[in-house]
């Protein structure tokens, strides 16, 4: 549909809810419902198994699969998935990077069985890879085949489904990692300018034809509580976009220029105290991405709630679709031209905006680009220097976080009433019936055909054939996303990104508070005879290692010695890592439910391993009922987001390791 002139009623943006968890066939209930209320556009939340590339009875998926997202596994859970909604009218939007050519492959696969055109299918994979490498963790391949799979899947897509968004260029996730509003728009346009740099030197597209990649390039952004920034962030990306788009490339038709982005307001800034609150940051943050006709989001999809207690409930997912028809329907925003024209202050602050933004440009340019950036830590570095920053302020009060760290009395929340019932929980028999499953859909399946399509998908990686096809034969003959990801595996090898936190500056409260318990790190090694060390671990599929990161910063600033390997790590790597560097507590981060799961793993190993005097403390999105739990099975400590004073946390640590070595107070 073309964009209105200013005369006329601007029409609705794409109105999505982030939806999917335990079963294709559940996930595809829940579509459906959704679909009913008004929904308008289908954003699929994939577990973390799917969306690393592994199968449910892989030992890495053990507690994750169902958990964060659907478990999509072959064609057959995609038919499930997509069951009775029409593919040719559907617009889909898939959370999904490394595998993203699989979970394509499978979509184009299933439309095809509902006959539906390939040139009808609408929607778009995230497939931003270099964000995953510094803040979201899913990455698989290292950058130069990661970036050869992003390449093939743009071509092919312009080519066979042009109304597809091939890639989301995603500074989403950036923000989160605490990317201050000028490094979200450079390192957000530093990644769009290495892809379309990519596309265009891999000769799959015409010249004349470049126009229609750059059309088809979208934006995932994030928008925060500081809606007029925000709001003047968009206007500025959208400057930038068209300059570049303009300038580097040569595409003369603005309309192939404009900027089209879609939106999912600030997840991570929800609270976990007074957790109402989140309500009305939800409807500001949604307002910066709306109030600018020039500037408005094509498609917004909101969080719930109370995604800070743990996964929604179809009700809490109804009350944020609601939030969307409401502003869309029931008011007057539509209405009217762009309110922010010819202001001074919105001009003036998208000036600085779009300043700082060019100079952060020209740095990583100079590095060699995105990819070069993300290889050298710079970019990583940075994002954790300032959320470190962000903590501070935070932690000193200079932020105010309403209900966290000023206006704390409260009253019972009658939301909250219900407990453990005021979220979505996943059956633990999920996973149990997800690897029956597997292994029955790997006996049932034509063996020699699958083999035969791995061949092809192996033989075509080796060289520089567009892999697109080769994987939508291997989806119609019924091989498995970890089948699939494991011949690529053996040929692109693996990867582990920067962690970020050897570069990052010391941070904090009051110097006064870090020296106290310095000192104390500092005494109670002596007593023990060495430095303590802690070891930093996140067990399992979950790459969201923002809160990881943070401790490990604030654990080196109080004097302990950090042993941090990053993300995605099994409870025996974590447990051997331990015993080999005799550290005297370990702390894991988990944020994606599978703790009941991977902590008690650890717990357990290290006792097997005669190392049962080192405490294992965990930090994550935990609800009271499963704290209980953890502490039972031999947990010390749990800590969950109200905990945000981290020097705070570091004391508690030393007061438990003291505890274990029975040396007092």
């Amino acid at each position: 549909m073309p964009y209105p002139t200013d005369r006329q009623r601007d029409r609705p943006w794409v109105i999505r809810t982030y939806a999917g968890h335990s079963s294709a066939e559940r996930s595809n209930e829940l579509f459906r419902r959704n679909l009913a209320k008004g929904q308008t556009g289908l954003s699929v939340a994939f577990d973390l198994p799917t969306q690393t590339g592994y199968d449910p009875d892989d030992e890495l998926a053990t507690g994750e699969v169902g958990k964060v997202g659907v478990p999509v596994s072959h064609i057959g859970d995609m038919r499930a998935l997509f069951h009775g909604i029409p593919m040719a009218e559907a617009n889909t939007s898939m959370t999904i990077n490394a595998p993203a050519m699989w979970l394509l492959a499978l979509y184009v696969a299933v439309a095809d069985e509902h006959d539906a055109p390939r040139a009808t299918l609408a929607g778009t994979t995230q497939n931003d890879i270099v964000k995953e490498y510094l803040s979201r963790g899913t990455y698989v391949f290292p950058p130069a085949p990661s970036m050869r799979l992003i390449t093939d899947m743009i071509a092919w897509s312009v080519a066979n489904i042009p109304k597809w968004n091939p890639i989301n260029i995603c500074s989403y996730h950036l923000q989160e990692a605490g990317a201050t509003p000028p490094q979200e728009l450079a390192y957000a346009l530093s990644t769009a300018m290495a892809v379309l740099d990519a596309v265009r030197d891999s000769g799959q597209v015409p010249p004349e034809r470049f126009g229609d990649v750059v059309a088809r390039i979208s934006f995932f952004v994030n928008a925060g509580l500081r809606f007029v920034e925000e709001m003047c962030k968009m206007r500025a990306l959208g400057q930038l976009w068209d300059e570049i788009t303009r300038e580097r490339y040569g595409v003369q038709d603005p309309r192939q220029r404009r900027l089209r982005y879609g939106v999912q307001v600030n997840s991570l800034g929800l609270t976990e105290a007074q957790p109402e609150n989140n309500v009305q940051r939800i409807v500001l943050e949604m307002l910066a991405v709306t109030l600018s006709r020039d500037a408005r989001a094509r498609a917004i999809q909101l969080p719930a709630w109370n995604e800070a207690l743990g996964l929604p409930r179809p009700w809490d997912q109804q009350w944020a679709l609601r939030m969307q028809q409401v502003l869309a329907y029931e008011t007057d925003l539509l209405e009217y031209e762009d309110l922010f024209a010819g202001s001074h202050v919105v001009e003036a602050k998208v000036a600085e905006l779009v300043a700082d933004a060019r100079a952060e440009i020209e740095r990583v340019q100079e590095m060699g680009g995105a990819v070069a950036a993300v290889e050298s830590g710079y970019m990583k570095g940075r994002l954790v220097g300032s959320l470190a920053e962000r903590r501070r302020r935070m932690e000193s009060g200079e932020d105010v976080v309403v209900g966290v760290n000023r206006f704390d009395t409260t009253e019972p929340s009658p939301l909250q009433a219900e407990g453990a019932a005021a979220i979505e929980t996943v059956d633990p028999a999920t996973e149990a019936a997800a690897v029956e499953a597997i292994r029955a859909w790997r006996a049932s399946r034509d063996a020699p055909a699958v083999e035969s399509a791995l061949a092809a998908l192996r033989d075509a990686a080796k060289t520089d054939t567009n892999l697109m096809d080769v994987s939508i034969t291997c989806a119609k003959a019924g091989v498995t996303t970890g089948e699939w990801a494991g011949v690529l595996r053996e040929t692109f090898g693996e990867f582990r990104a920067p962690t970020g936190v050897s570069a990052a500056i010391a941070s904090g409260e009051a110097a006064g508070e870090i020296g106290v318990v310095r000192e104390r790190v500092r005494a109670t090694g002596e007593e023990l005879g060495s430095r303590l060390r802690m070891l930093v671990g996140k067990p399992g599929l979950d790459g969201h290692s923002n809160g990881a990161e943070q401790v490990a910063v604030r654990a080196r600033d109080v004097g302990f010695e950090v042993v941090y390997q990053g993300i995605r790590l099994t409870p025996a790597q974590i447990v051997a890592a331990a015993v080999q560097e005799d550290v005297h507590v370990v702390g894991l981060s988990v944020l994606s439910g599978s703790h009941l799961q991977v902590v008690p793993a650890v717990v357990e190993g290290l006792r097997a391993a005669g190392a049962d005097d080192v405490p294992v403390v965990v930090g994550g999105i935990i609800p009271p009922e499963d704290a209980a739990t953890l502490r039972e099975k031999g947990v010390a400590a749990v800590f969950t987001p109200k905990d945000f004073r981290l020097t705070a946390m570091m004391n508690e640590i030393v007061t438990l390791i003291r505890k274990v070595h029975q040396l007092g107070d």
